[in-house]
């Protein structure tokens, strides 16, 4: 029984390590499924494609992923342009934002190539119908929370 001891207290400093941090998860809008753009209506829609809905959805997913990439970091470890971006970024959280996750159209600017122009705004409309996106409003800025 002696080795036996042995053993598993040799197992036991190998448990000990470290755990791997963590990584924060961001949630991502999905793709709008055919039968979605289907059921939208044709005002809402005019000449928008399918694919033009989906590519402003991927553009608001890196959007939204690169804010929070920022987000995440720890202070210490910024420079100080992501200072300034981060500290923007917390001023613009609200209580009703609080643990969600959400763009507003100087992230889209900044973090994409999309324009905030009447086929963007319709495109949200859309997003907003379909339930991948929700505004909350407030403070003199429209919030997009990705649902």
């Amino acid at each position: 029984t002696g080795k036996l001891e042995e053993k598993t207290k040799a197992v036991e400093p190998k448990c000990a390590k470290k755990p791997a941090k963590e990584t924060k998860l961001i949630k991502e809008a999905a793709l709008i499924t055919m039968e979605e753009f289907e059921s939208v209506p044709a005002y809402m829609k005019g000449r928008l494609t399918y694919d033009q809905i989906n590519a402003v959805v991927q553009e608001m997913n890196k959007a939204v992923a690169a804010k929070y990439k920022i987000m995440y970091q720890p202070l210490k470890n910024m420079s100080i342009p992501d200072r300034n971006l981060y500290d923007k970024f917390m001023e613009q959280e609200t209580n009703a934002t609080r643990g969600l996750f959400f763009i507003v159209e100087a992230d889209i600017k900044a973090f994409t190539q999309l324009k905030a122009d009447k086929r963007f705004h319709s495109i949200l409309s859309i997003l907003r119908h379909c339930q991948r996106v929700r505004e909350i409003r407030g403070s003199g800025l429209v919030r997009y929370v990705i649902c």
